[in-house]
């Protein structure tokens, strides 16, 4: 059934990123799909705080089960442990261990047939500046070529109603992503960022996820909900 609405399909994972994505296209008056994806991950607490996010925010959610085969390799699948305790600096030398094989690009491809299915023409995805250095799929060439894409292989981008690809952190640092947020009464302690969580999803405040979060709350001038919490 075709949506009447402007609507637009977000990526949300459960974390600080995506849902200020999504607070960011609700600012913009669409109506939201939003979509987060089992894939076997660890840190499968990020679904339960997907399921806040968008809850909070008024958005239609699904959860994706995908074949978790694809995602092999990956230290946040099943390979290996982990990175702690890394320096920023070490953080951005190489592609890092806890890439997943291809993630953003099959999620946007879900993306994209599920939003030609509703009518929609607008895709979200929560990738910025601090993740590209380490992450080809987080990378603005990756974004635009995939916007070329499914361009090319949709009846909808072939008949000229193009799609496109929002992707608003993209050159934006933290601690701006955070105050953003903010702004729009982002409620960060629904969400979880840590790749390693403890019970009940506590970050392990070791791992690039938390001290990039750490550092961006820090320079934000702001208070982490999670840690006042003791979460």
């Amino acid at each position: 059934m075709m949506t009447t609405h402007r609507s637009a399909v977000v990526l949300v994972s459960g974390g600080l990123d995506s849902a200020t994505v999504l607070a960011l296209a609700r600012e913009s008056g669409y109506e939201l799909h939003a979509l987060s994806f089992d894939y076997g991950q660890r840190h499968r607490h990020e679904l339960d705080c997907a399921v806040r996010v968008a809850e909070a925010m008024g958005a239609v959610h699904r959860i994706i089960t995908v074949d978790p085969a694809p995602f092999r390799g990956s230290a946040l699948t099943d390979g290996g442990e982990v990175p702690m305790d890394r320096s920023e600096e070490s953080m951005s030398e190489s592609i890092p261990d806890t890439y997943v094989p291809a993630r953003n690009m099959i999620m946007l491809a879900h993306a994209a047939g599920y939003a030609e299915g509703i009518g929609s023409r607008d895709l979200f995805i929560g990738v910025n500046a601090v993740d590209y250095s380490g992450y080809p799929d987080c990378r603005p060439a990756f974004i635009e070529a995939f916007e070329d894409l499914v361009n090319l292989a949709t009846r909808s981008g072939v008949e000229g109603d193009s799609f496109r690809v929002h992707a608003p952190l993209l050159h934006l640092d933290k601690a701006t992503i955070i105050r953003r947020g903010l702004a729009l009464q982002v409620d960060y302690g629904l969400t979880s960022t840590c790749y390693a969580p403890g019970p009940g999803g506590a970050p392990c405040g070791r791992c690039d996820a938390c001290q990039l979060r750490a550092k961006g709350f820090a320079e934000a001038g702001a208070v982490d909900p999670l840690v006042s919490a003791g979460a």
